[in-house]
């Protein structure tokens, strides 16, 4: 894909999210402490369509794959990134990048569509979460759990004793949103 195409794609793109905008919601994320500089409002089912529309003119996997790294790349952009996840194609996406991207997660609205709309998907997801739930920090421990909640409800990860020792002795030390994830996950258990 050439980079004039690119551009045309992500500019197209971040012109639909400011015709999906919506100040209330905007205001109210602001408020709450969404710490992106650019918060279009936009709602999870029109960023959804947004990006499938957009996937589907894009296309080949590698140029979604692209596209969907410069939206994630955009970190002052709330709806980049909730978009990004949505365009990546969960076969490509290799573990390395996805621990990269699961570190990088800064709110937890953008942890929860990760993992719903893409790491659940890809390849080496019981890896993923195994991995991030050893982290120290907050958000990187929540998406690694939060990825283990979407497993669990697949199917794709069975209930065991040991599994469920981790979670409980997570859930002594946890504060929210992490602690009310972890209760969920022992539900499941």
């Amino acid at each position: 894909m050439d980079t004039d195409n690119k551009l045309e794609i992500l500019r197209g793109i971040r012109k639909e999210f400011f015709a999906f905008r919506n100040g209330i919601v905007a205001d109210t994320l602001r408020k709450a402490g969404d710490p992106h500089t650019m918060i279009m409002g936009c709602l999870l089912v029109d960023i959804s369509g947004i990006a499938s529309r957009f996937g589907e003119a894009i296309g080949e996997a590698e140029q979604r794959a692209a596209i969907a790294s410069e939206l994630w790349s955009d970190t002052n952009s709330r709806e980049c990134r909730l978009a990004a996840p949505m365009l990546y194609p969960a076969d490509m996406m290799t573990l390395e990048l996805a621990v990269k991207w699961c570190e990088a997660v800064e709110t937890v609205e953008v942890a929860d569509n990760l993992c719903h709309k893409l790491m659940r998907k890809i390849p080496d997801a019981d890896t993923l979460f195994r991995q991030l739930i050893a982290q120290d920090k907050p958000l990187v421990k929540y998406t690694g759990y939060r990825l283990l909640l979407n497993l669990l409800l697949l199917g794709k990860v069975q209930p065991n004793d040991s599994l469920k020792a981790i979670v409980e002795s997570d859930t002594e030390q946890a504060q929210q949103p992490l602690k009310s994830l972890l209760k969920d996950i022992l539900e499941e258990l």
